[in-house]
């Protein structure tokens, strides 16, 4: 099937690699005009180089009101729409015991994986889609739905943004449809630290028996975002080879 975005906007954060890049190729592929934002420029420039397509590339952390209003600005200044919004970004400052976390890199987690998606639907619902419609994606994750015993303050995150993605979708319905999709265990340099230490043991517990590639993600993201899910909205997609269904940790 040929998952079309002809004549889209696409803007997408945390896009220089990993699930971000995997996205913004697939959806560049697909006929979009993408934006991609990540907090270093230089690594957004090296990403644009293996798009295909009109590529912009918009330098900022997600987490920084003003960085998300200047992404915006650039945005519709060269495009003049907005039409696919794609929360990717995100951060784990922190891994261990709920109860040893310190204030600041708590208030960090938040910041940009919970109140920087927001901001940002903000920005761009009063930007374009209020009036003309679109859709907003959310990358989630699978620790939202369950707990490890590790990494509490990141799936914490992840649970709340879960909840802003299904409040958003019956707020904004019906111009915009807001979605998410949940990750399982992928293959990033975000999750290199676990693929080394128990990549192959969470594989063999994983229904599919393979941990996720970034593609995996992107698949179900160009999806979520195109025509063809026009009557899907306030739903969270788990992409993580039926690990969830398996109740495996």
């Amino acid at each position: 099937m040929d998952v079309r975005l002809d004549g889209k906007v696409a803007v997408i954060t945390g896009a220089s690699r990993g699930i971000g890049l995997a996205m913004a190729q697939r959806f560049s592929e697909s006929g979009a005009q993408v934006v991609i934002s990540s907090r270093k420029a230089e690594d957004l420039h090296a990403a644009a180089t293996t798009l295909s397509g009109e590529v912009a590339t918009v330098a900022g952390n997600a987490g920084s009101p003003d960085d998300l209003d200047r992404l915006v600005t650039e945005t519709m200044d060269r495009f003049g729409r907005i039409d696919v919004l794609v929360n990717n970004a995100a951060t784990c400052p922190y891994v261990g015991p709920l109860m040893e976390v310190d204030l600041p890199r708590w208030d960090k987690t938040f910041e940009v994986n919970v109140r920087g998606p927001l901001l940002l639907a903000q920005k761009v619902w009063g930007a374009w889609m209020s009036e003309h419609g679109g859709s907003i994606l959310n990358v989630v994750s699978i620790g939202g739905f369950r707990s490890n015993g590790f990494n509490g303050v990141y799936d914490n995150s992840k649970a709340a943004l879960i909840q802003q993605t299904k409040h958003l979708a019956t707020e904004l319905g019906p111009k915009v449809r807001v979605n998410g999709v949940a990750p399982g265990l992928v293959e990033t340099d975000m999750a290199k630290a676990l693929i080394e230490s128990r990549g192959a043991e969470i594989a063999s517990r994983t229904p599919m028996r393979r941990n996720g590639v970034p593609d995996d993600v992107a698949a179900a993201a160009l999806f979520l975002s195109s025509d063809l899910a026009s009557w899907i909205t306030g739903q969270v997609l788990l992409v993580d080879g039926g690990r969830v269904a398996a109740g495996a940790a």
